[in-house]
């Protein structure tokens, strides 16, 4: 009986052996997976694909294919359906659509001319090349880009970075056509930037402006917005066009103390009608009925203002002697954007200077932009293309620049009227563009009594918009590293300029990079119980660890030269530390395999080969056996190239399971 049981025994351990056996095999062979895969795409042919992706149509699967043996006229329409994203709309267009699509349009276009006009000032431009702006811009965007809900034109920040980045050049500037030509070349080169980004998938760049940069770069950018509205809203003389708080403090100072360089009379007008802005936005949010308030109070003050400013200024014989300050002539009815070609200057002085503004304007409108489509375009629930909205920004920016427009971007303010006004398509942004040209044609007449105080007074309603002191609390409480990146941004640009701010959030963000880097995140793992799943031993206390079978995680994305050595360094360490023995006496070996789980490490560079291979001769050293588990393509493509793979006998596996279940069932057999 008892050897009748002993045979029943010896068989059933042959056959656990030999399913073992077969499960390792099965395993070796799930291991080719992983270590045979096709050659990942190289660097060019990525940035070819890149560029296919966005200028030319991407279609649902399976579309060429049922295309194929449609006329010619189908496939032609499906074509520039992908070109052109707004003809997709047209597909189930009806006349309700249209009908919110023109009364958005209208409704926009109230609100966005007098903001066109006060942004222009704020740049140091003539009002019509706000207009201007308003018009081919948000034209050429409606077309090209994949959101339906971005509204374009001129914005205040944009506005505010170029008159203070060109203001600080160190060349001479000849006159306002001198100042214009800049503008214009500063705002091409911002488009060029902007297509590269978007072709060359380079918009990863603006993700290095972090979230709470940009939250203090803005505070501090509405700040000198508001300041720099002093001048129109006190109508004084000189006045500094610098941002920088003691700046603008000093001239404010100077002009108060000499009460004949400023107009009382702008400053009672401007004020008066601010507080009627704010209240009817007050009004419109407490009640959605009212709205439509909110929506004309620029326009409807912009109206009154100037009947205000004729009746004061009438019996007055020259423009100079006008109580209250206004526009004086605005250049419109035959001349509709004209070109601008011959005005971009690449004078060797100057153009180096021009690329730098070009490039810190495109990205952070880029930024702005794309933030304010993946808002609205959630609330209605679909997505939008980000490097397409980037190359969409780009073109209608260089065509912009010849066309007497400066820089433009998506506003979230004017989007958020759109999105309010009920716009169903990019169709609103048309005819708000063609409500512009019409006003710029038969209207600029009517603004030559419109007080300057008024557009500062409209700007300055914008501002607390820009301001978010909730979410900056939220960030003080969360990380306090992020917040010193906002504190260090908002500072930066209040009491210094726009690209030192920017400088010192992005060196501050940069440091917080540099320090989670060389503090890799590793951590030891073990199976969770009753599971496949394997997790950190500190934030799973339960996990089990397996015997003589010591296995690590890499969690950081990239092992290279700033981290490499720390982490072959913590591993030894984890290795030889008797805290990391559960059997054994101190300083014994227990350990026969270590498993280093790769899953979250998407690339390495050499220093990252070398301390792996300096790490396995370590642990041969010992006895120990180094297995790779899941390693992403990129990284199991550069180890095989290093003849790394071989180094370690080829034991690299598809998963941390089928690692554990080899180096266990290998041991077993040693056994």
């Amino acid at each position: 009986m008892c050897r009748s049981s002993s045979n029943s025994e010896m068989v059933a351990s042959k056959k656990t052996t030999l399913e073992e056996v077969l499960d390792i095999e099965t395993s070796m062979c799930r291991s080719q997976w992983v270590l045979n895969p096709p050659d990942p795409p190289s660097m060019p042919r990525q940035v070819l694909d890149n560029v296919k992706d966005i200028l030319l149509p991407h279609p649902q699967p399976n579309t060429f294919s049922s295309l194929r043996n449609q006329p010619f006229s189908k496939r032609a329409f499906a074509f520039f359906q992908n070109l052109f994203p707004i003809l997709a709309s047209f597909q189930n267009y009806n006349a309700q659509k249209l009908k919110c699509d023109f009364m958005a349009g209208l409704t926009l276009a109230i609100f966005a001319i007098p903001q066109c006009m006060g942004n222009a000032t704020l740049a140091q431009l003539s009002p019509e090349y706000g207009l201007y702006t308003g018009i081919v811009p948000p034209l050429i965007y409606a077309l090209l880009a994949s959101s339906r809900e971005i509204v374009i034109g001129p914005g205040s920040v944009d506005s505010l970075l170029l008159s203070s980045m060109i203001q600080t050049l160190k060349v001479p500037i000849d006159g306002s056509n001198g100042y214009t030509q800049l503008v214009f070349t500063v705002t091409f080169f911002a488009g060029i930037f902007q297509v590269a980004f978007g072709l060359f998938r380079f918009g990863f760049l603006v993700e290095y402006i972090s979230q709470s940069t940009i939250l203090g770069f803005l505070a501090a950018a509405a700040v000198g917005i508001g300041l720099q509205q002093l001048k129109g809203l006190f109508g004084i003389v000189n006045f500094t066009n610098k941002t920088a708080l003691f700046s603008v403090l000093k001239s404010l100072w100077t002009s108060f103390r000499n009460q004949s360089a400023w107009h009382p009379y702008n400053f009672v007008i401007g004020f008066s009608f601010l507080c009627f802005i704010l209240l009817a936005r007050f009004l419109g949010k407490r009640n959605k009925k009212l709205i439509w308030l909110s929506h004309v109070a620029p326009l409807l003050s912009i109206i009154v203002s100037s009947i205000i400013a004729y009746k004061i200024n009438v019996d007055e014989a020259h423009v100079k002697d006008y109580r209250v300050e206004v526009l004086g002539p605005i250049k419109g009815g035959g001349s509709l954007n004209p070109s601008s070609f011959n005005q971009l200057t690449f004078d060797t002085k100057v153009v180096g200077h021009l690329i730098r503004i070009g490039l810190t304007i495109a990205i952070i409108s880029i930024t702005g932009s794309i933030a304010v489509g993946r808002s609205f375009a959630s609330l209605k629930g679909h997505s939008i293309d980000p490097n397409r909205e980037v190359v969409s920004l780009g073109i209608m920016n260089i065509v912009g620049s010849l066309t007497s427009c400066y820089i433009a971007s998506g506003s979230l303010s004017r989007t958020a009227v759109n999105y309010n006004a009920g716009s169903e398509t990019m169709v609103s942004n048309i005819v708000m563009a063609l409500t512009v040209l019409l006003s710029l044609k038969f209207l600029t007449g009517l603004l030559y009594f419109t007080p300057k105080a008024i557009l500062a007074a409209i700007i300055l309603s914008a501002v607390p918009g820009l301001i978010d002191l909730n979410k900056a609390s939220e960030i003080w409480k969360v990380d306090k590293m992020d917040f010193l990146a906002c504190a260090g941004a908002f500072f930066g640009v209040l009491f210094a300029s726009a690209e030192i701010g920017l400088a010192v959030g992005i060196t501050v963000s940069f440091a917080k990079i540099i320090v989670t880097s060389i503090q890799p995140a590793i951590a030891v793992i073990g199976r969770l119980p009753g599971t496949d799943s394997f997790g950190d031993v500190q934030q799973y206390p339960m996990a089990l660890n397996t015997p003589g079978v010591f296995i690590v995680s890499l969690k950081s994305a990239w092992l290279c030269f700033a981290n490499a050595n720390l982490v072959e360094e913590m591993i030894e360490r984890w290795m030889t530390d008797e805290k990391a023995y559960k059997h054994g006496r101190p300083g014994q070996n227990t350990f026969h395999h270590l498993i280093i789980d790769a899953s979250s490490l998407t690339n390495i560079d050499t220093t990252g080969i070398a301390c792996l291979v300096e790490l396995n001769k370590n642990m041969a050293s010992r006895g120990i056996k180094l297995a790779i588990a899941n390693p992403r393509w990129h990284v199991i493509h550069k180890l095989r190239l290093a003849n790394f793979v071989s180094k370690i006998g080829g034991r690299v596996f598809l998963s941390v399971v089928e690692a554990v279940d080899a180096c266990v069932a290998t041991k077993m057999v040693a056994v």
